[in-house]
């Protein structure tokens, strides 16, 4: 949790949309709120009041998960959040079973498109379908590598075999591709891509400069610090330098706009939450040198020195991702160098 909370502002306090119910934010922009099954526990989703090709409608942004839950909210937003209209677009900020596991109900359903990066779009099909190398064997191989062992190491095999196939059936078999830079058209107002990694491949926020407005997906949360991790597919990724570079694309928004994150409420704020953000990923970069200066080091070991809690095995998959992902910055910066053990883990140390 963000212990400089009280630095941002929430225009709206308190209040939430009800289940299946939307909120207006401005005019032409409605807030919908659904459950998660996770300890993160909500997702923001977002319509914007559109017309495409001389059709009046809506643009959904991100769609939830597929569970019976998600999709019985669905079906009373579109019996009376949408007034009568139709969705025009699904536009899914990246490839996370919480923003893209309803894509192919909705897009069915309206006969419209999925619009999304590419990097986004092929991830989805690449996990949907479990290729090679982003299979349950690849990702256990990944964790006994980084010194999981024993029950947590199970509940994660059993996570790895179901996890994204249970909350994305299946990725629509065509999209519309956007890309960084590029403005769209959504309803009266013209929205900015900017695209961010680190987090996810090519996660795509949307900017309206005319109205301070900012769909920030997960790139900018106020509460908790966006998850940024080293997966079996990419193992020597270095997650943590993309998304802090990528934070720098989010200064030039104005002072006064109204960030709608993913999760949490919409705020203000947002130069001083990126400057919390940074803040927050120096210290646990010193945590982890000092740690690693004390004895060589693998991400397993490293989760209860940077969180100081166990986890279930949903939360452990991050919890592992997110600290190999300060080592390997660390790593690549030449700060610490990495030794292959006789067990066959990797381990780190002071350079």
């Amino acid at each position: 949790m963000n212990p400089l909370e009280q630095r941002l502002s929430y225009p709206f306090g308190d209040t939430l949309p009800a289940a299946g119910e939307t909120l207006e934010i401005v005019p032409g922009v409605r807030w919908v709120r659904m459950a998660l099954p996770f300890a993160l526990d909500h997702i923001n989703l977002w319509l914007l009041r559109d017309e495409l090709d001389g059709r009046p409608g809506w643009t959904a942004i991100d769609c939830g998960v597929a569970t019976d839950a998600s999709r019985a909210h669905w079906e009373t937003v579109i019996a009376t959040g949408l007034e009568g209209l139709p969705i025009l677009r699904v536009l899914c900020t990246h490839t996370h079973p919480d923003h893209v596991g309803l894509a192919r109900m909705l897009t069915d359903r309206f006969g419209c498109a999925l619009w999304m990066t590419v990097g986004e779009y092929a991830m989805g099909r690449i996990l949907s379908v479990r290729m090679p190398g982003a299979d349950p064997d690849s990702a256990l191989r990944h964790y006994r590598r980084h010194g999981l062992a024993g029950p947590t190491l199970e509940a994660l095999a059993d996570r790895a075999r179901t996890h994204f196939p249970d909350l994305v059936p299946s990725m629509p078999l065509s999209f519309r591709r956007i890309a960084d830079g590029e403005r769209l058209r959504i309803g009266g107002r013209d929205w900015t891509v900017i695209v961010g990694t680190g987090h996810s491949p090519e996660h795509a926020a949307l900017h309206c400069a005319a109205d301070a407005l900012l769909v920030a997906g997960d790139m900018v949360l106020p509460r908790i610090s966006t998850n940024v991790s080293v997966f079996d597919l990419e193992p020597e990724a270095d997650p943590l330098a993309w998304y802090l570079r990528s934070l720098s694309r989010f200064e030039p928004c104005a002072a006064d706009t109204l960030v709608l994150p993913s999760h949490g409420r919409p705020f203000r704020g947002l130069h001083e939450r990126i400057a919390q953000l940074r803040a927050h990923h120096d210290e646990r970069l010193a945590v982890v040198l000092e740690a690693c200066r004390a004895r060589p080091m693998h991400a397993a070991g490293m989760v209860p020195v940077l969180f100081g809690r166990e986890f279930d095995a949903h939360q452990t998959m991050f919890a592992l991702g997110e600290s190999l992902a300060h080592l390997h910055a660390l790593w690549h910066a030449g700060t610490l160098r990495r030794e292959e053990g006789a067990d066959g883990v990797l381990r780190f140390a002071a350079a």
